[in-house]
């Protein structure tokens, strides 16, 4: 007698769905979908943590303009809401690093990864879903931004399509900060270390041109404000919606539009291939 031995599957091994030629892709789709479905339904159960998101740098974009803008002044005397509204834009899109990361290791110290790797599923749904709702929860917060910054007076100069594109570039910049943010949650693992990566990043997010033109920095920190990925893609965003920039004649300056593209496709080519892998060593 001849006995057929089926091996058992391996948590964050290949699935039976994703080794099946015929049903893997399809398959792939519905896992997705699945594990986006649920982080969207952590909205509705936790809605006091997206109104947070939400309102928080909304009453920086307040404070800064009404309470320190005053006081600031723009090159070629433009207005200072005009400048500081898309900077905060990116501001905001940065600011998205810190809910990733908590999100990432929130489920890793519940089991919920683990319980996911071992069920018949496509295990890379689990990123996949956790970017796909970052980046819609970023799409809500970009459209609330820039409702406020109507009601305070802020408009783009430019036309629809420079409108549209720079739309595209701060989402960019927030999905290049998104797989940062998956990393750095798999490498700490546990939520009070999220603290001490919070810690950095409002120095990163302060040492740029979102408050401020570089210029009026001391030469050496000002030289690093202009190579800050936040600031390429805060100077082509103004260029784009044609609102007043901090201007100089930098090569940096001359060439913001190519930097926004360059600096988020950089960082995904370093930080994608980072998370993938830390996240398939999990179970070993």
């Amino acid at each position: 007698m001849t006995t057929t031995i089926t091996p058992a599957h391996t948590p964050g091994a290949g699935s039976p769905r994703e080794t099946s030629r015929g049903a893997g892709p399809r398959w792939f789709l519905t896992d997705c979908w699945t594990m986006t479905r649920r982080e969207l339904a952590h909205w509705a159960r936790q809605p006091v943590q997206i109104v947070v998101g939400l309102v928080f740098p909304v009453m920086m974009l307040l404070m800064f303009a009404y309470f320190i803008g005053g006081g600031m002044t723009v090159a070629g005397g433009g207005d200072y809401k005009e400048f500081l509204v898309p900077g905060m834009f990116v501001l905001t899109m940065a600011f998205g690093l810190e809910a990733t990361m908590i999100a990432i290791t929130q489920d890793l110290n519940k089991g919920v990864v683990d319980r996911f790797r071992s069920m018949p599923m496509a295990s890379s749904a689990v990123l996949v879903g956790r970017s796909a709702a970052d980046m819609l929860q970023s799409a809500l917060g970009l459209v609330v931004m820039v409702g406020v910054g109507l009601a305070m007076g802020w408009r783009w100069q430019g036309g629809s399509a420079g409108a549209l594109g720079a739309v595209g570039l701060l989402l960019l910049l927030r999905f290049a900060m998104l797989w940062i943010g998956i990393f750095l949650g798999l490498l700490a693992g546990r939520p009070e270390l999220v603290q001490a990566v919070q810690i950095l990043i409002w120095p990163v997010a302060f040492l740029s041109s979102v408050f401020s033109s570089p210029e009026d920095m001391p030469g050496w920190l000002g030289a690093v404000a202009e190579w800050n990925p936040l600031s390429a893609t805060a100077a082509a965003v103004r260029e784009l919606f044609a609102n007043p920039g901090w201007g100089g004649g930098s090569w940096v300056a001359r060439h913001a539009l190519e930097l926004a593209v360059a600096w988020p496709l950089v960082l995904l080519a370093v930080f994608f291939p980072l998370a993938v892998s830390r996240f398939a060593r999990l179970s070993r």
